[in-house]
């Protein structure tokens, strides 16, 4: 949570499964504010329902706060990545929300690297590049879900 607190150019999160407490939800959006590029990519096929409309029921406000919401479309994801400023990465089999960091047996690793966080950055990208933004205006027009 403190390093989205303290990013200057980038917050790219991947995560199946990402419902965020108020506390990151907020960090979120004080990042985008202060004109980082903040972007989630999210699951466009799913196998957890209940999960996925969780999440959608955040995209109107998070989208509202400047941060950009992506569907990957080739596959389910089950990813659990972040990587901020191209130098602060975790991945592992934590959701990426307080939940999972308390109540869960999970295990993240964090690596400060320039060479890790750019490896990471790249994944990132290669994800971006097969997925599909959500906009406020597609939001009212199609279903963001489509079945597994």
């Amino acid at each position: 949570m403190l390093a989205k607190q303290e990013a200057k150019k980038t917050v790219h999160i991947t995560s199946a499964y990402f419902v965020p407490d108020l506390q990151i939800l907020q960090a979120m959006r004080d990042a985008a504010q202060r004109g980082v590029d903040v972007k989630r990519i999210v699951p466009g096929v799913t196998d957890s329902g209940l999960v996925f409309h969780a999440a959608q029921s955040l995209f109107s406000e998070m989208l509202a706060s400047g941060i950009k919401i992506y569907q990957l479309q080739i596959a389910v994801l089950h990813a659990k990545t972040a990587v901020i400023d191209k130098v602060w990465a975790t991945m592992g089999s934590t959701n990426i929300d307080t939940r999972s960091f308390r109540h869960n047996s999970e295990i993240n690793v964090v690596v400060f690297s320039d060479e890790f966080g750019a490896a990471m950055e790249n994944a990132f990208a290669e994800d971006l590049r097969l997925s599909q933004e959500v906009t406020r205006e597609k939001m009212g027009t199609v279903s963001l879900q489509r079945p597994v």
